[in-house]
């Protein structure tokens, strides 16, 4: 199923205290092409292939399921250094969450966070809390995909 994901992505300032209250998610994904991106990844017990076509701010996704045994097979054709991280939802204001990532092994100096927008116009007139730090949406050096392929 095809959607249009809208998204900023900001480094962290500072990161909050009471991360245990919020839904936490632990994920491991690979890329088997980075243009355009076609990944894989396991969320917790739930698995996925991802199309994504290009574009920073906003581009189109397409996700297929997968089970694990297919995940686990796909895993092992994948280039570049395999992803995982914790990811935690932190509600915040007008009702958006943010999506915080606190990457592990060889990228765990990485913190990012990432909010998802109904629309462009809101995406440009969010104004981050205060414990985000700069703006990286534009940077590819920040894209999962260019991660996996570069490092940090």
């Amino acid at each position: 199923m095809e959607n249009i994901e809208i998204e900023r992505k900001f480094l962290v300032k500072e990161i909050p205290d009471n991360l245990n209250n919020f839904e936490k998610t632990d994920m491991t994904q690979g890329y088997l092409n980075t243009a355009p991106v076609v990944r894989i990844r396991r969320e917790n017990d739930d698995y996925v292939l991802t199309y994504k076509g290009s574009g920073l701010l906003s581009h189109s996704e397409y996700n297929l399921p997968l089970n694990e045994e297919s995940f686990n097979h796909l895993l092992k054709k994948c280039d570049g250094i395999i992803i995982s991280k914790t990811r935690y939802k932190i509600p915040i204001k007008n009702d958006l969450v943010a999506e915080l990532d606190i990457f592990k092994g060889e990228l765990e100096s990485l913190t990012l966070v990432e909010v998802e927008f109904k629309s462009i116009d809101e995406a440009k007139s969010f104004i981050p809390p205060s414990w985000f730090g700069e703006d990286v949406t534009s940077d590819k050096r920040y894209h999962n995909s260019y991660i996996s392929r570069y490092g940090i």
